[in-house]
């Protein structure tokens, strides 16, 4: 684990190792439940967008964040994508402290098989979206919020009964 980032100690017994340490991902929020948050609503915090103020909304009404590690470099990629000089510099800044609280779902074997299983029964599914399918599902499945702004990454959890935030 790096970066200060928390994990799931409170589930380490039922879930083993696949879960960074220190985890705070057993609810609580306004749902009662943390959010999985992927990369499309995580970067509306730094780049501002139309969904922006309500993924804003989204995330402050709940303070457990969960993600995949892959998250990490996704935003990073797109950040760097985006935007440039002072801004970029700033923003990758506020990114990395955001990493510090977000929960991370570690991305091994078992998930890996899982976002596997999900390409194969889901042929619509990009490969990034299903490790995070796979990560929400290890995490919460049905019972934690999936934030995305992504149509069809949003479609695939509904399929999957998640509950989807945002798109």
């Amino acid at each position: 684990m790096g970066n200060g980032e928390r994990g799931c100690s409170d589930r380490e017994g039922r879930a083993g190792d696949f879960i960074a340490p220190n985890c705070r991902c057993s609810g609580g929020g306004s749902w009662g439940v943390s959010l999985y948050i992927d990369s499309s609503a995580l970067l509306k915090r730094y780049v501002r967008e139309k969904e922006s103020a309500h993924c804003e909304r989204l995330l402050r009404a709940d303070p457990v964040w969960v993600t995949a590690r892959h998250t990490w470099v996704e935003v990073q990629r797109n950040l760097a994508r985006l935007l440039e000089g002072a801004d970029r510099t700033r923003l990758l800044k506020v990114f990395a402290a955001d990493w510090k609280r977000m929960n991370v779902v570690e991305i091994d074997r078992e998930t890996c098989e899982r976002a596997g299983d999900l390409a194969r029964t889901q042929p619509g599914v990009r490969t990034l979206d299903a490790l995070h399918l796979a990560a929400a599902q290890r995490v919460g499945g049905t019972t934690m919020a999936f934030v995305t702004y992504d149509i069809r990454q949003a479609r695939a959890a509904r399929e999957l009964g998640i509950e989807v935030l945002g798109a």
